[in-house]
């Protein structure tokens, strides 16, 4: 029998102001936030003092002429100024224009141009792509916060509150205003702005907190990306939880170390990072062998439901902080090998599939109801259905509910082309088992269509071909109607690697039907470009 859910007393929350005073006041004086200042003194905030600053910088931003529905764009790399800014814009009923950072100043100032931006936040090390987004042609000027004269902003503010002025904080917010819009940073093609309101992203967080269960973290995802929203910066408020903000994900293993997480989200190169951390240094110990015959000796021991596998890999937990329980995984496909030998050795990885334009969480395994290789069972808060499945069920995702998009800002035709009726067509294809689990397959536009009229998914292909333990990365493609497999390979460990790819493409192509089989294999000397999110760049030749 399953065990009720505490979760399932969150109650329905609809705006983002809603979720942040329903976690302050449950909260109150228990930390929420740790995080170094530039002067690497380690700070605490309690939920409290959080909202005290929220309050400050709301009001400071009425005060300034930011007086709702405003559009205000945040520049910066991870902080907590960050996240105060994104909170107060909300707080104060403006509207958040998130930047990826790591874009040219020339893509950044499209994005602004594009959305008519009226303010923005913005990182010193950021002043020179500042001036270089204000050189490009049509670039209008901007209200300008720096995040590291914050204090200032913070003093004024409650100066101002103090002085009976409190219509930043108590701005009226409704569940249909518009929250943000995020322009979306994908493989190819024009980025788009996506417009959430504030409904689709609480609601959105209420389901996903409903069902699944997080303790104190770390955070290192970037914060522009809605990903890190649901399964950080609200789900803190709705489960009242702790996390520490990391810098960078190259200290993940000191950062484990030092805060114990229970849990922490991440896109899948971080599983593999920690999975291939975990097996080298098993081998440069020489306990390779050991760890192999533990795994055997845990899935035996579980078939009988018996649980040892925080004492039997007590080393490994030791190395990863010591409480790490469960990983949230998203934002590209999972090996289910990864999903398994986690599991393995005590660690649950929850894999899950969104989007963008559904704020963005659409389905996730549970704790207690998964299946490897899934993405889950749809969020309360949405339906999911596979339009027109072929002979194997693969068919287009769509989505509808409470967390889809507004539509694209300022783009009528590309929000039309998106939309069946009330569901949102979410240009990838997947498909449902009979308990309704869903399997991600691939992108509709990365579709390889042969001659003979077949559909080919390249990541279907590229997930069995990356198993290969001497592949780092691969891209499928179709080229003058032959379909290619382009490699980059770890030569540095296995120095044959080359001729061993031959040998075992020789095995796949043997394995799959002539239609799927690679025609043509490329080796490439160095790692595939990328874009910000780490997503390999793909090839378009249509």
């Amino acid at each position: 029998m399953k065990k009720k859910s505490k979760l399932a007393n969150i109650p329905d929350l609809f705006t983002i102001k809603d979720i942040i005073l329903y976690g302050t006041e449950k909260g109150q004086d228990h930390k929420q936030f740790i995080f170094h200042n530039k002067k690497r003194q380690e700070i605490t905030k309690t939920f409290n003092l959080t909202w005290k600053d929220i309050s400050a910088v709301s009001q400071y931003l009425y005060d300034t002429g930011m007086t709702g529905q405003k559009k205000i764009a945040i520049l910066s790399e991870n902080s907590y100024e960050w996240i105060v800014a994104y909170y107060a814009t909300n707080v104060s009923a403006n509207v958040s224009v998130p930047l990826d950072s790591k874009l040219y100043a020339e893509d950044l100032a499209k994005q602004l141009i594009d959305c008519k931006c009226d303010a923005i936040f913005y990182e010193t090390t950021f002043r020179d792509v500042l001036d270089d987004i204000y050189k490009v042609e049509g670039m209008h000027k901007m209200q300008e916060y720096n995040l590291d004269d914050f204090e200032e902003y913070y003093e004024k503010g409650l100066q101002s509150i103090a002085n009976g002025n409190t219509q930043g904080v108590d701005a009226e917010v409704k569940p249909e205003d518009m929250a943000c819009i995020v322009y979306t940073s994908g493989t190819t093609g024009r980025s788009k702005g996506v417009m959430l309101s504030q409904k689709n992203l609480a609601c959105d967080a209420v389901a996903s907190c409903r069902v699944l269960h997080g303790r104190h973290a770390i955070g290192f995802l970037p914060l522009n990306h809605t990903y890190s929203w649901v399964s950080a910066l609200f789900s803190c408020y709705l489960l009242t939880e702790y996390g520490y903000i990391c810098q960078s994900i190259k200290n993940i293993q000191k950062d484990l170390q030092a805060y114990n997480p229970y849990n922490f989200s991440g896109v899948p190169l971080a599983v593999e990072t920690i999975y291939e951390k975990i097996w080298k240094t098993a081998k440069k110990s020489g306990r390779e062998e050991i760890l192999q015959k533990g795994i055997k000796i845990s899935r035996l021991l579980m078939k009988f439901g018996i649980d040892r596998r925080r004492k039997l890999f007590k080393t490994v937990h030791d190395n990863l902080g010591g409480n790490l329980d469960m990983i949230i995984c998203g934002g590209a496909a999972l090996d289910p090998k990864h999903e398994q030998f986690f599991y393995d050795i005590g660690i649950h990885i929850i894999n899950g599939y969104g989007t963008t334009e559904c704020s963005p969480a659409v389905t996730c395994n549970r704790r207690d109801n998964f299946k490897f290789g899934s993405v889950g069972l749809p969020l309360p808060c949405c339906e999911v259905k596979i339009n027109e499945p072929d002979e194997n069920g693969v068919g287009e995702i769509y989505v509808k509910g409470d967390n889809v998009m507004m539509g694209y800002y300022n783009d009528p035709e590309a929000t039309a082309s998106v939309f069946d009726g009330e569901w949102f067509k979410t240009g990838d294809y997947g498909r449902m088992d009979e308990d309704g689990f869903l399997y991600y397959v691939g992108r509709k536009k990365n579709l390889i269509v042969t001659k003979g009229g077949k559909n080919v998914s390249p990541e279907e292909l590229e997930d069995k071909l990356v198993r290969f333990d001497y592949v780092k990365e691969v891209l499928v493609y179709e080229e003058n109607d032959v379909i290619v497999g382009e490699f980059f390979l770890n030569k540095e460990e296995y120095p044959d690697a080359e001729e061993q790819l031959k040998k075992d493409m020789k095995d796949f192509n043997h394995k799959m039907p002539s239609f799927k089989k690679i025609g043509k294999i490329v080796v490439r000397d160095t790692e595939f470009e990328k874009t910000t999110t780490l997503k390999i760049r793909r090839k378009y030749n249509k």
